[in-house]
């Protein structure tokens, strides 16, 4: 697809099964269809089972083997829908909304959604620099108030580092000590980093001075009602947390600890490609690239 995506063109270009897997088997194999097995691109189609029989291994295959969409039941027009509507919305999309959609089950459609959300994980990035803020927020729980501490009780913390004018991230973390945050920002801040903006957190010269970046640490004391100090400043994170917060509460509303990590990811990866026009080819190549994540696997305790 060489223009960007709309809903409007997406019913137009994709309202047939034979349409999309054209489309997918142009995203996978550009160069010609070629057996995933042995990797033989002579192959002959066996067209009223829609795949292709390899013509060295006799290898058969559809477009699908190998990958998110293999032994799925659910049309693919379904999944280019689904995949669409998780890309451009801001907040997120619920599984209740996408059952309401698609017209399929809600078992279906939650598992529909983890599964594109897998997909959006990137894995390994290239560390941030430049100008960088870090911050950590709280989600979920239902005990908050004076005398339950930074946070709160009952509540999953989330760290989140962006770059000023480049890309965010968000973790999942099982506490805020300096151990946690130095880990995080080895592995996501360049040692050639300009500045690292932080609030008071006393956990934050600890992590940094074990990472070697402290001479790079700029703090903005919030407890003073200090919230910007010419450049130094953490609204840039602080509004992607309240975005995070919108789709928790207004979007996904009853989000598992278990789970959170995908949601982030999903977030992080909109956020990231929010001006990339071919968000939706880009999320569809990255589908094609998948493994398929079994639905035991995704439950299990």
């Amino acid at each position: 697809m060489k223009q960007e995506i709309n809903l409007c063109k997406l019913i137009e270009e994709f309202g047939s099964e034979s349409k999309c897997r054209e489309y997918l088997e142009a995203l996978r194999w550009p160069d010609g269809v070629m057996c995933p097995r042995c990797g033989w691109k002579s192959v002959s189609r066996v067209i009223l089972r829609n795949q292709y029989d390899c013509n060295s291994c006799r290898y058969q295959f559809s477009v699908g083997a190998g990958t998110i969409f293999n032994d799925s039941h659910l049309p693919l027009w379904k999944w280019f829908l689904a995949t669409y509507l998780m890309c451009e919305s801001r907040k997120g999309i619920s599984a209740n909304q996408v059952k309401r959609t698609l017209g399929i089950s809600y078992k279906t459609a939650w598992y529909l959604c983890h599964r594109i959300r897998k997909a959006m994980e990137e894995g390994l990035k290239p560390h941030l620099g430049g100008i960088v803020e870090v911050d950590e927020t709280y989600v979920g729980g239902k005990k908050v108030g004076h005398g339950l501490g930074r946070g709160g009780v009952g509540k999953e913390i989330v760290i989140g580092i962006r770059q000023r004018g480049g890309d965010l991230r968000f973790f999942h973390a099982p506490n805020a000590k300096a151990k946690t945050l130095k880990y995080i920002i080895d592995n996501n801040i360049s040692d050639d980093v300009e500045v690292i903006m932080t609030d008071e957190f006393s956990s934050y010269p600890f992590a940094l001075k074990q990472s070697g970046k402290l001479a790079k640490h700029k703090t903005i004391q919030h407890k003073r009602r200090k919230y910007v100090d010419g450049m130094i400043h953490t609204n840039t994170v602080e509004s992607s947390f309240s975005l995070l917060k919108r789709g928790i509460v207004g979007t996904w509303h009853r989000l598992s600890a278990k789970h959170l990590a995908a949601y982030l990811d999903e977030m992080t990866w909109r956020f990231n490609n929010r001006n990339n026009p071919y968000l939706f080819r880009d999320t569809m190549m990255r589908l094609i690239a998948s493994e398929n994540l079994e639905y035991k696997k995704l439950t299990a305790a």
